[in-house]
């Protein structure tokens, strides 16, 4: 029996045939998908369809990553998290709890996701951004620097030009002032 220590011991694994990444034996990785040489899938973990996990990335506990999505460099993608369609995940990004990510959505830098937060559409979450609870960020919306997006607060931006947080029932547009 092969074994691959994870951080937290030793346990059954095997390296992908798809990229040669190490792969728990208690996941489940598609054929056709990829798990790059320094990647790391763990747990309970689905990784379905062409999904690509590469770089040092890590997709572990019960995360699904599928279809399309990418999750790369050094990016986590943990708990109950599930990151689909053609959405990526990067840099130093973090997915975690019961977030979603995808429609062609990215999350990178050193951006989290967490809570009941969802980040789909052509929406961007990047830096240092936060978007947790049961957030939203949708459309074309950029919520970066260090913004924090939480509660039941919903950032999209229909207009292809304006800015629309959601709060307690109200849309408020958002104005940039220099």
């Amino acid at each position: 029996m092969t074994t691959f220590d994870f951080g937290n011991g030793p346990v059954p694994a095997h390296q992908h045939p798809n990229g040669g990444g190490w792969v728990a034996d208690t996941a489940t990785v598609a054929d056709r998908a990829y798990v790059g040489p320094d990647a790391r899938v763990y747990g309970n973990t689905r990784v379905y369809g062409k999904a690509k996990v590469s770089g040092k990335a890590k997709v572990y506990d019960n995360a699904w990553v599928l279809a399309n999505a990418e999750v790369f460099g050094n990016a986590w993608v943990s708990g109950n998290a599930r990151v689909f369609d053609n959405a990526q995940v990067s840099g130093d990004a973090w997915v975690f709890d019961d977030a979603r990510v995808y429609g062609n959505a990215q999350v990178y830098g050193d951006a989290q996701v967490y809570g009941d937060a969802w980040v789909f559409d052509d929406a961007r979450v990047y830096r240092n951004a936060r978007v947790y609870r049961n957030a939203q960020v949708c459309s074309d919306a950029r919520v970066c620097r260090d913004a924090r997006v939480y509660g039941d607060a919903r950032a999209s931006n229909d207009a292809k030009e304006d800015m629309f947080i959601e709060m307690n029932g109200k849309r408020y547009k958002l104005v940039e002032i220099e």
